[in-house]
């Protein structure tokens, strides 16, 4: 019997590869290309405007 449980997944910011266990309400995703990228509340305060401004992550 294997007792070993999946590792959980860990979320990585996109932008500075801040790491969480679990996704904080406080992070931002955006889909870039077809990929779901994460961003640390940090990473998103720095660069709002860009990203309400729907430019890709490349462009900051």
């Amino acid at each position: 019997m294997n007792d070993a449980t999946a590792p959980e997944p860990l979320y990585v910011c996109a932008r500075c590869g801040r790491t969480a266990p679990e996704l904080p309400v406080t992070w931002t995703c955006s889909v870039e290309n077809g990929t779901r990228q994460y961003f640390c509340e940090d990473c998103a305060r720095a660069n709002i405007r860009a990203i309400e401004g729907r430019l890709d992550s490349s462009w900051w």
